[in-house]
């Protein structure tokens, strides 16, 4: 039952993504460049610095197979279960201040436009 919810809380997220104006998904393959330096989209193409992010938005927290997540990121599983758009909004701004102790090193993205467009352009990106 829960992982039948999960998925259509995933089919959501990424539906209402797909309906973001193609200049704002532009603006998000554009602000993408700032996480390809540690990461992958596709399934399973996790780097040593951090796991693929192949089809993130409604995808559970510190899930993706064979990468080895901090306990930071585990604990942030425990307490929200899903990357959903606001979580990922509140992680992508300050990742430090979401989760404590994370080995990410990133120091957040302060414009929240070009959050929100990454964000609509990564639930497009897996499905």
């Amino acid at each position: 039952m829960k992982a039948q919810a999960g998925a259509a809380m995933a089919t959501a997220l990424i539906g209402a993504a797909c309906a973001a104006p193609p200049a704002q998904l532009a603006d998000g393959e554009q602000a993408w460049r700032q996480c390809a330096a540690c990461h992958a989209l596709e399934a399973g193409a996790n780097t040593p610095a951090g796991p693929a992010l192949h089809a993130l938005v409604g995808r559970p927290i510190a899930a993706e197979p064979d990468f080895n997540y901090s306990p930071a990121l585990r604990r942030l599983a425990e307490r929200h279960g899903r990357w959903t758009p606001g979580l990922l909004d509140r992680f992508l701004a300050d990742p430090a201040a979401l989760a404590p102790g994370t080995e990410m090193g990133f120091p957040g993205m302060t414009d929240s436009g070009q959050r929100r467009a990454l964000i609509d352009w990564l639930a497009t990106r897996g499905r």
